[in-house]
């Protein structure tokens, strides 16, 4: 029965690398069903991504084995993914519930190739929401005392339930160095686009006060510096003088979560490959 995988890589940039991977398939009896790539002249990386289809399932260790030596040739970074498999989650929320919601649903409708292994949160608020879908529910407080007790928590968390991402839905903690580094890579968060202006509470209402006429989103991978990681995907929404700040709050609700979403499709499918600083993202 057929199988397909996608394979990521990056490397430094020269020519005939398409075509010693895509020999290398047709090698191997692999079919390619898509592929993408970006050649950076600013960096000088090449980056690909490359959906393809196995005769049979136990096809692809060989393909793995073979491609090791070009990979090597080339000082690839590369990854081997099995495109069916279904990533598993892990959202973190506090007291605004719209991402938790969106993801909850959209995972439990099967638009999203992952699944919510579990929910945890410095607030109990969200307990019948995650539990009205079957997903387990994590009350982990936290404050000034117990802070490191409460993220090896989640980390155990994450090692216990095989995680491959987590999502900080509006999650309003700052994590750790020492938690940031551990989930280098596989951690997403959400943030209004107003950064670095309109910190702190109530950015909408600041973001009023001044007549801002777009408002907007941006989901990034987490980083030690705060709010600064990776762009995966942003996206706006015009707005005028005759919105109140619920208006606003409300736009902005739903603009994060379709932002959010999008960024964490584009991870679980293989999409985004690092770019020193920035992101390149195949769609």
């Amino acid at each position: 029965m057929a199988r397909d995988f996608v394979l990521t890589l990056s490397c430094p940039d020269r020519t005939g690398i398409v075509h010693h991977v895509s020999g290398l398939l047709f090698a191997h009896g692999c079919n390619i069903v898509d592929a993408q790539q970006f050649g950076d002249p600013e960096s000088g990386r090449f980056f690909l991504r490359v959906h393809f289809d196995t005769p049979a399932a136990g096809r692809v260790d060989a393909v793995r084995e073979a491609f090791a030596p070009l990979a090597d040739a080339h000082a690839m970074d590369w990854r081997l993914h099995d495109a069916r498999r279904r990533a598993r989650l892990l959202v973190l929320v506090s007291r605004q519930g719209h991402c938790l919601n969106d993801l909850l649903f959209r995972t439990h409708s099967r638009q999203l190739r992952a699944d919510i292994a579990a929910v945890a949160s410095n607030h109990g608020d969200y307990a019948q929401l995650a539990g009205s879908y079957g997903v387990p529910y994590h009350h982990l407080p936290v404050d000034g005392d117990n802070r490191q007790a409460q993220e090896q928590a989640i980390l155990d968390l994450v090692e216990r339930e095989r995680i491959d991402l987590v999502v900080l839905a509006r999650y309003m903690q700052i994590l750790s160095p020492a938690l940031c580094d551990a989930l280098a890579g596989r951690a997403i968060n959400i943030h209004h686009s107003f950064l670095p202006s309109f910190k702190g509470a109530q950015p909408y209402h600041q973001a009023h006060a001044r007549g801002v006429k777009i408002i907007g989103a941006t989901a990034h991978y987490v980083t030690r510096d705060l709010d600064e990681g990776p762009i995966i995907e942003q996206d706006v929404a015009h707005v005028d003088h005759a919105m109140t700040p619920a208006a606003l709050i409300r736009i902005g609700s739903d603009v994060e979560s379709r932002v959010l979403a999008r960024a964490v499709r584009l991870h679980v499918e293989h999409r985004i490959l690092l770019n020193g600083h920035r992101t390149v993202v195949f769609r």
